[in-house]
């Protein structure tokens, strides 16, 4: 690719840019749009940065700074350096030393990546990854993701499933609702404060606004038995990839294992409908094995 590469500092007035090669690139996800990112703007010092070839935008990075650190990005799950689903990886070598550059003419100490679980983008993460050993990077945390991959066989332990058809009859209710105040109110906050002492990443007005800037990727299922609510998940759609971003159930819905019923018809369903993956997050824990069991 010849010509020549540049990198700019993110600022206001390249969001319509960013967004439309957030929107039409199938390694992003919604999570890197503007409207996403800076929902939680007061809480990050925005380090992002763009990369043009010529004039097109080929790449960008989600990032914050703190100290002489930079991180991409501490207010999202994951990120890195992320390139347009064209991208000819013969040039990385190039942008790398760009960025290096880049960064120490911005007395950046240190480049923290938290890179992509592979069924996101695996192009990308291996551009981080990539990035990462040419510089004598070193990793400081790997997570598990457990997740659900739709296109080769999987099974449900028999004895989930006898619980789950026995439960059909149960009379349980799942509502897909526009109002997540019951759930966050009635079952997530109280049940994270009593089980784990935290709140959630979200505030109710926070997922609310992201709601009404991404209706259609932001979703939340409740299960409900005789008009009390049991349980409830919230999802984040991403592509081909479902992610539950909360799971919560009350002290009743445990005994009637509400949310466990309503995973399963949730995994069901977005079978059905055509996605890759069902994601259930992260599941690392400190203890001999690795992840939670």
């Amino acid at each position: 690719m010849m010509g020549h590469f540049k990198i700019e500092k993110y600022t206001t007035s390249h969001s319509n840019i960013w967004n439309d090669f957030v929107n039409q690139n199938q390694h992003t996800t919604f999570l890197f749009h503007r409207n996403f990112m800076e929902y939680h703007s007061d809480r990050f010092h925005d380090f992002s940065f763009l990369i043009f070839h010529d004039d097109k935008l080929v790449g960008i990075c989600p990032a914050n700074v703190l100290d002489s650190a930079v991180y991409s990005h501490q207010g999202l799950t994951y990120g890195g350096l992320l390139f347009s689903s064209d991208w000819d990886n013969s040039n990385n070598e190039e942008i790398f030393q760009l960025v290096v550059e880049f960064l120490k003419d911005q007395n950046i100490q240190n480049f923290n990546i938290k890179g992509l679980p592979t069924f996101y983008g695996e192009a990308s993460s291996k551009i981080s990854k990539a990035f990462s050993q040419n510089y004598d990077g070193k990793i400081y945390r790997t997570d598990k993701v457990l997740a659900i991959d739709y296109t080769v066989p999987f099974t449900i332990h028999k004895t989930k499933l006898k619980h789950y058809r026995r439960n059909h009859g149960k009379g349980f209710i799942i509502e897909e609702t526009e109002d997540f105040s019951s759930f966050w109110d009635e079952v997530l906050v109280p049940r994270l404060k009593q089980k784990h002492n935290v709140q959630p990443v979200h505030s109710l007005d926070e997922i609310t606004l992201l709601k009404s800037r991404f209706p259609a990727n932001i979703k939340q299922f409740n299960i409900l038995l005789d008009d009390e609510i049991l349980a409830g998940i919230t999802i984040f759609e991403k592509g081909n990839v479902v992610k539950s971003q909360y799971g919560a159930t009350t002290e009743r819905g445990e005994k009637e294992r509400a949310l466990e019923y309503l995973f399963l018809h949730l995994i069901h369903h977005y079978k059905d409908v055509g996605k890759q993956f069902f994601s259930m997050g992260t599941v690392t824990d400190n203890n001999e094995l690795g992840y939670n069991k």
